[in-house]
């Protein structure tokens, strides 16, 4: 099974529990106190961590560019980037003082909170979701209402809320087989070549990809798009914010810190505008950090998770407020919190680093108001 990220394969069950272990809550390393104390030596390069969902792939180009460009050292901090695990919960390894910066999608945080940790989302990269229900064109399954009567894959984990809030919109209760039939999905798409579903779960950097790798057996070429039905929870309505920076807000509140999360922005943000403006170049260091994809893959998945971050209206990492109060309706709804989260997010470092970015570098485009994307040609299996 190719694996190529971490979808947070642990239960909610065994999140709340390693989550609500204070030891984990309370603890911190040497350097994390150093950092948060202010105590580093002026002049020294201050050590910070980053935890990742999943291994080096595209969807954190800008943050392994920024760090081989050398962008974090610009700012005086030396940026150690850990990559995740299946058994790694980055919103655990951040709680716990392991790394003082976090990806992660916007629910599983909110969920963590809810648990007892105090974790702030302090930039949105992600401007829009990445989520599809793909099928075949024989399907007949167009749209959402064509669920009925279907066998529907979907990963669960909490991967499902934007897939079961789209169709509960739609009168079809998830939760009765008698309207759907509800399919637990591997982390690729095998099951909807092999006939097991009639629609997958797919990001569209990820497993839409492994579908347009594969060959069809009709016509001896890879398959293409055309063959598909593609529904897009952005378009249907249910669409929930995803890979987004956060923080501590213990750790934040320490003096010196907020200074650091500004730095650390600073140097994300011209690492994804980097692989926005240098495409190819960026794509080779992706694969020089990690080659767990092959490189049509790669450049694949770099190319649409650029769409997801461009354009940026308001700027790289500012939050869009009406997605914002969307994913929260969905997990309210979806019962994955109880209430409204309160102080959950911040623009303030995410515009604090624009602002110094505008200054430093004038020419620096952080909206990307004129981005398009480019044309991938994927090869079989991704090489």
């Amino acid at each position: 099974m190719l694996k190529t990220r971490f979808r947070f394969a642990l239960t909610l069950a065994a999140m709340v529990g390693l989550l609500s272990l204070g030891a984990l809550v309370t603890a911190q390393d040497a350097t994390a106190e150093a950092t948060m104390e202010g105590t580093m030596a002026p002049g020294d390069l201050i050590p910070v961590k980053l935890q990742l969902q999943w291994v080096a792939q595209s969807q954190f180009a800008g943050y392994f560019a920024a760090k081989d460009l050398g962008y974090y050292t610009d700012e005086g901090l030396d940026l150690t980037i850990l990559e995740g695990a299946v058994e790694i919960v980055p919103q655990q390894v951040v709680a716990s003082g392991g790394a003082e910066f976090g990806i992660a999608w916007v629910p599983k945080v909110l969920a963590s909170n809810e648990q007892g940790v105090n974790l702030v989302n302090i930039a949105q990269v992600f401007q829009r979701s990445g989520t599809l229900q793909v099928s075949f064109k024989d399907t007949g399954i167009e749209s959402v209402k064509d669920f009925t009567g279907k066998r529907i894959g979907n990963w669960g984990f909490g991967n499902e809320l934007e897939l079961f809030a789209a169709m509960r919109a739609e009168g079809i209760d998830p939760n009765n087989p008698d309207d759907v039939t509800i399919v637990q999905q591997p982390f690729d798409m095998s099951l909807l070549l092999n006939g097991g579903v009639d629609a997958a779960q797919a990001m569209t950097y990820n497993e839409f990809a492994q579908i347009l790798e594969k060959i069809n057996p009709a016509t001896g070429k890879l398959y293409e798009a055309s063959d598909l039905n593609i529904i897009n929870f952005n378009d249907v309505g249910t669409a929930m914010l995803q890979d987004h920076v956060f923080v501590n807000a213990d750790w934040l509140a320490k003096p010196g810190s907020s200074d650091i999360a500004v730095k650390f922005l600073k140097a994300t943000f011209r690492g994804w505008a980097y692989c926005r403006d240098n495409f190819d170049e960026c794509a080779q260091i992706v694969l020089k950090n990690g080659t767990t994809l092959g490189e049509s893959h790669q450049k694949w998945q770099l190319n649409e998770i650029n769409k997801l971050i461009w354009p940026s209206p308001a700027g790289l990492g500012i939050m869009d407020a009406a997605l914002w109060d969307q994913t929260v309706k969905v997990s309210t709804e979806s019962k994955i919190i109880t209430a409204e989260p309160k102080d959950a997010y911040t623009s303030e470092y995410a515009q604090a680093a624009l602002d110094a970015l505008a200054k430093e570098y004038p020419d620096l485009d952080l909206k990307g108001e004129k981005y398009e994307p480019i044309e991938v040609t994927l090869n079989e299996g991704g090489e």
